[in-house]
């Protein structure tokens, strides 16, 4: 329940981030003046301890679970875009934030016990070259393919996710011990690429795309893959009896954040946050 917890901290804190960031740069006249606007900032802090929490969650959650609940961080932003912005909300985007509600209790019921993750050479260096095929392919999408660009960005969160539940942390040493051993380790660079490449990434398909369907790319990608990935290979358990159930709740979760990332209040959210 703690790590439960946690991944739905990580959801909240994504969903007030953004609009935390639209307020900010509602209330300054320019990128350089909204960057530094107590509001934007404090939507940047959201999204650094969003993204801890769902680091936290990973370790001891499989990445269906958590990569679902983390979708419902857009059921968060179009409430809140409602309430703080004055933005719009269609009668679809009521129906998928319930979906998205009733899905997620699902998801959560579904999830059965799951096994620490113990990485092979194989896996830890087939992460690390996924990280650097993608941040090339993600180079070639910026120049030649730049409708790819959310499909791979969703693929790099997604392979962080990844690098995340299989990281391997050492318990009951030091500070300074615990964090060479970090530094050592593959997994712990194969995360950071793909984070710094789903970033950098999703910035450039907002950039250069309609907002709801990059949002909409983003997430398809970013919730199933990685949870394919996470059931066949990181061998993420779901309870006995319970998998029709997940498969139709992770994908009903991925159905409702199409619709509310194609929402006004998403829109009003996502491009001024980003401006």
């Amino acid at each position: 329940m703690i790590a439960l917890a946690f991944a739905v901290a990580g959801a909240l804190g994504y969903g007030i981030g953004s609009i935390a960031q639209a307020a900010g740069a509602r209330r300054s006249r320019d990128t350089l003046r909204a960057l530094g606007h107590p509001l934007y900032l404090a939507g940047l802090a959201c999204d650094l301890l969003a993204w801890f929490a769902s680091l936290v969650a990973l370790r001891t959650l499989p990445v269906y679970q958590v990569q679902a609940v983390l979708a419902g961080s857009l059921a968060v932003t179009v409430v809140a875009a409602r309430l703080f912005l004055a933005a719009r909300i269609r009668p679809r985007d009521a129906a998928a934030v319930v979906a998205t509600i009733l899905a997620l209790a699902v998801v959560a019921a579904a999830a059965g016990p799951q096994d620490e993750v113990r990485p092979s050479a194989a896996l830890r260096w087939g992460l690390v070259a996924a990280a650097v095929v993608l941040a090339g392919g993600g180079w070639l999408a910026t120049r030649a393919l730049r409708p790819a660009a959310a499909a791979l960005a969703g693929l790099a969160y997604g392979g962080a996710a990844l690098c995340a539940r299989a990281l391997p942390v050492p318990g009951h040493r030091g500070v300074l011990a615990v964090a060479g051993s970090l530094l050592a380790e593959p997994l712990t660079w194969a995360l950071a690429g793909f984070g710094v490449t789903g970033t950098l990434l999703y910035a450039f398909a907002l950039q250069h795309g309609p907002v709801g369907p990059v949002t909409a790319v983003l997430w398809i990608t970013e919730v199933v893959v990685p949870s394919v990935v996470g059931v066949a290979v990181l061998h993420d358990t779901v309870r006995a009896g319970w998998a029709p159930a997940a498969v139709l709740a992770v994908l009903a979760t991925t159905a409702a954040a199409v619709v509310l990332a194609t929402a006004p209040a998403t829109a009003t959210a996502t491009a001024e946050g980003a401006e």
